[in-house]
């Protein structure tokens, strides 16, 4: 996939993270002063917006369902955490099987087991 894919996929993150963790400023301020035209929906009509929708459902049922949310500050930590987690660990079969910030591949070392956000999700890579 070409890396305006990934960056769409970014944004779209972006906008969900902004929107899941009620920032102080309105939602609408927000976009705007980072240069993102707002098209709000039809009110109850989630099949308008069907990216937004799946990345929210990621989100919910991969961290979300799993943890106690203990406030505002915690919400934040584990919405940053995951957003590193799925634009730098998660596989994407859309992007064969490869992260939105591309890594290279490790051939060589032993394998090592990296746990995020608290053991929820795991990976595996190869040290020295």
């Amino acid at each position: 996939m070409s890396s305006a894919s990934s960056k769409a996929d970014g944004r779209v993150l972006m906008l969900a993270l902004m929107a899941a963790s009620r920032a102080m400023m309105p939602l609408g301020a927000r976009l705007h002063s980072a240069g993102i035209r707002d098209r709000p929906i039809t009110p109850r009509s989630p099949w308008q917006n069907g990216h937004v929708e799946r990345l929210i459902g990621s989100i919910r049922r991969a961290c979300l369902d799993h943890v106690v949310v203990l406030g505002e500050r915690h919400l934040r930590h584990l919405l940053a955490n995951y957003a590193a987690y799925y634009n730098g660990v998660r596989t994407h079969l859309a992007l064969d099987k490869d992260t939105p910030l591309h890594r290279p591949a490790q051939t060589v070392g032993r394998i090592a087991s990296v746990t995020w956000l608290g053991g929820l999700h795991r990976y595996y890579v190869r040290t020295a």
